[in-house]
């Protein structure tokens, strides 16, 4: 295979690094871990980050690009590859991908949604529902289509069950080593909560839901289109799937982009005041008075014309669609980071006023070590805080934008994409419900989600909050 590199998987690559260079560096400095152990042993946090984590999971393997070798012929020496760009994600997944069928059908369905003319063998045409290609294909009856559906529910059932253990009892015997104690002590302690530790019901519950779930879709998803085909018959649940890194790029590299503006401006504008400030206010207010949706709106428009006039500048259609997702990635950065850095300067203003920073500058130090040793670190909660509460406003914004036709690539699979096509459908007869249905659940759970986590690493991460409960606690 000849590995392909994105830009925007480049920078995914990066971010990781960088996630888990700070774990390393946080593994023995108890009070960077300690906000974060908080998080994780709150009931919701830890159920929260462990669906998020799943998320993050398929995200990650759809970043993995690649073209693979195409089969020789002739005994040719000479390496050919597809000019097709596939992921990890579109490996593991490729019996969703290849089970394409002519176009709609409904979930669990085994014939196509609308009828169509078929030729009998006597020469007859009828108007009938066209059997389906792939979908309950190995049925020889489609009536047992329900004891069908209902067997390989249970079969689904068991191997995650199986699994689930085969997990649980390897962490039971982890904590037992960890702990110096029976695993009967183990497990009591999971089941009463008989110490002051992680929530360990929460956790293994929710892994159960996890490994069950991937277990269900794997064995029913092979044999049917748990949530049907689109109009041109591409199913439904691998498109939601595949919708997920979209969902996660637009969420996570938009901060990236958006914080050195609102973390280097807004505490320069509250640290040195005067001119510094009012320039600096004179900029955000003036970008925060310009409607987000247009300014975006022109800057797409200026791509597309970019890459209508150099069709040539791009290999395939996947960094052709790439390219556009890194450039709206750009465009959300720059236009929304004017809040973070409104707080910023506030909290910036304050602490400038402290007696150790009145103390650092009475003895001579330079502004930059100021900045850098006593303003940051006082501020990195919230900005800590409004990183991760903007990620679901992100990802509901890449819906938004998709909706109205100037979010991402229309080659692109997104949740916005697949509403914005939905929309379209809903005023047939019958009505196609289900791709919005599908786009509907998955980014509700992953905003539901990303909130649920971000009330937790608020409530660890604030001060004020922190500061009271220990005084409730007393």
């Amino acid at each position: 295979m000849d590995f392909v590199l994105l830009w925007t998987d480049l920078l995914i690559y990066i971010l990781c690094l960088l996630v888990f260079s700070f774990a390393l560096y946080a593994r023995n400095k108890e009070y960077l871990l300690a906000p974060w152990k908080q998080v994780i042993r709150t009931r919701l946090g830890a159920m929260s980050f462990i669906i998020l984590m799943s998320y993050v999971v398929v995200g990650l393997l759809d970043s993995v690009h690649f073209r693979e070798e195409l089969k020789s012929e002739n005994n040719a020496t000479e390496i050919t590859y597809s000019a097709e760009v596939i992921s990890l994600f579109d490996w593991i997944a490729e019996p969703l991908r290849i089970k394409q069928e002519k176009t709609y059908s409904a979930p669990f369905a085994t014939h196509l949604y609308t009828k169509e003319t078929i030729e009998l063998e006597n020469g007859q045409q009828v108007r009938e529902y066209k059997r389906l290609e792939y979908g309950g294909a190995h049925l020889i009856e489609t009536t047992d289509r329900g004891k069908d559906i209902a067997r390989e529910f249970f079969i689904g059932l068991i191997k995650g069950g199986a699994v689930w253990l085969m997990f649980g009892a390897v962490i039971v015997m982890m904590l037992a080593h960890r702990w110096h104690c029976s695993t009967r002590n183990v497990i009591n302690t999971i089941l009463y909560r008989q110490r002051e530790r992680l929530p360990w019901r929460t956790l293994f519950v929710t892994f159960g839901a996890v490994f069950i779930f991937i277990a269900l879709t794997t064995q029913l998803g092979t044999k049917y289109h748990i949530l049907g085909t689109d109009k041109v018959g591409q199913d439904v649940f691998y498109q939601t799937l595949k919708s997920i890194r979209t969902g996660l790029v637009i969420g996570t590299l938009t901060t990236l982009i958006m914080l050195p503006f609102a973390i280097m401006l807004g505490i320069m504008a509250g640290y040195f005041r005067g001119k510094v400030d009012d320039v600096i206010q004179y900029l955000y207010t003036t970008l925060s008075s310009i409607p987000g949706v247009l300014l975006i709106t022109a800057a797409i428009l200026i791509l597309q014309v970019y890459m209508a006039n150099n069709p040539d500048a791009f290999g395939s259609l996947t960094e052709r669609a790439d390219i556009r997702l890194l450039f709206l990635c750009i465009i959300l950065g720059i236009t929304s980071w004017t809040g973070l850095c409104r707080l910023l300067r506030g909290e910036a203003l304050k602490l400038r006023e402290l007696e150790y920073v009145q103390a650092a500058t009475a003895f001579g130090v330079n502004h930059f070590t100021i900045i850098v040793r006593h303003i940051l670190p006082n501020v990195m909660h919230i900005v800590l805080i409004s990183v991760v509460l903007d990620f679901s406003g992100l990802v509901l914004a890449e819906a938004v934008l998709s909706y109205v036709g100037v979010g991402v690539d229309p080659s692109m699979i997104s949740w916005g994409n697949m509403i914005n096509s939905a929309r379209l459908e809903m005023a047939r007869e019958p009505v196609v419900w289900w791709p919005l249905l599908a786009s509907f659940i998955f980014m509700f759970v992953l905003v539901l989600c990303a909130n649920l986590f971000s009330d937790s690493v608020r409530d660890a991460f604030d001060p004020r909050l922190t500061r009271s409960s220990h005084q409730e606690a007393k």
